[in-house]
C-alpha cells in the first residue's frame, strides 16, 4: 500500500490530557511515522505517515481518546518524508 502524509491539527480539550503520549504510542502500534506537538492556542498539530487507513485508524483513536475531547479535526495532505520513528515535539 502506497504510504501518504497529513498534516492534522486536533481542536478542543487536547493539552494536558495525555494526547501527545496517546498519539506517540498508538502511531507506534500502527507503524506510522511523523511527529505531534502542542500550539501554543490550545491545539495539537500533526504530521502522521503511514497508509490512509492506519493514519484514520490513529485519528479514530485519538477522537476517542478518555482523558481529553476533540472538537474539530483540520488534515491535509502533504508530501512524504519518508521518516522512519515517530516523535512527541
Amino acid at each position: 500500500m502506497d504510504k501518504v502524509r497529513r498534516h492534522i491539527i486536533f481542536y478542543g480539550y487536547v493539552q494536558g490530557v495525555g494526547f501527545r503520549w496517546k498519539a506517540k504510542h498508538t502511531a507506534g502500534r500502527l507503524g506510522i511515522s511523523g511527529w505531534v506537538r502542542n500550539l501554543s492556542d490550545g491545539s495539537v498539530e500533526m504530521e502522521a505517515e503511514g497508509t490512509e487507513r492506519d493514519i484514520s485508524d490513529l485519528v479514530e483513536a485519538l477522537e476517542n481518546h478518555s482523558w481529553g475531547s476533540v472538537e474539530r479535526v483540520e488534515s491535509e495532505r502533504v508530501t512524504v518524508h519518508g521518516d522512519y520513528s515517530f516523535e512527541v515535539r
